[in-house]
């Protein structure tokens, strides 16, 4: 009996990663806006449309509730700090810090959105 010779091992040979390819794709995708480079960068400001809605209405709400605390309390709008009425110190000094860190944190939250948006554009994922 004599036997068949036995068939050489195959190896698969990988000259270059598939993850630069997809990298300048979707890079030219978005710098052609292409459709797939348009519904991404249509996400991000979606995504940041969003951000701002929410915080937006955030701030109104608490805005709004500082009146409506005067209407369901009456002794907060007789109540006097150096003869200034505690809801007028309280829209007049107190609400520009909460402003403030609102539109910092809008920033912050923002370039985020943006950073994970470069990640998906250089295939690199979040940072």
């Amino acid at each position: 009996m004599t036997r068949p010779p036995e068939q050489p091992h195959r190896e698969r040979v990988v000259l270059a990663r598939r993850r630069g390819a997809r990298m300048v794709r979707t890079r030219v995708e978005v710098q052609e806006q292409t459709e797939v480079g348009d519904a991404l960068v249509r996400g991000l400001m979606r995504a940041q449309l969003g951000l701002a809605l929410r915080l937006g209405l955030s701030l109104t709400v608490l805005i709004s509730l500082i009146p409506v605390a005067g209407l369901v309390f009456p002794t907060l709008v007789e109540y006097s700090v150096f003869g200034i009425r505690l809801s007028w110190l309280v829209l007049g000094v107190l609400l520009y810090p909460v402003l403030y860190g609102a539109g910092r944190l809008f920033v912050r939250l923002a370039e985020q959105a943006e950073r994970d948006f470069m990640g998906v554009v250089d295939d690199e994922g979040p940072r």
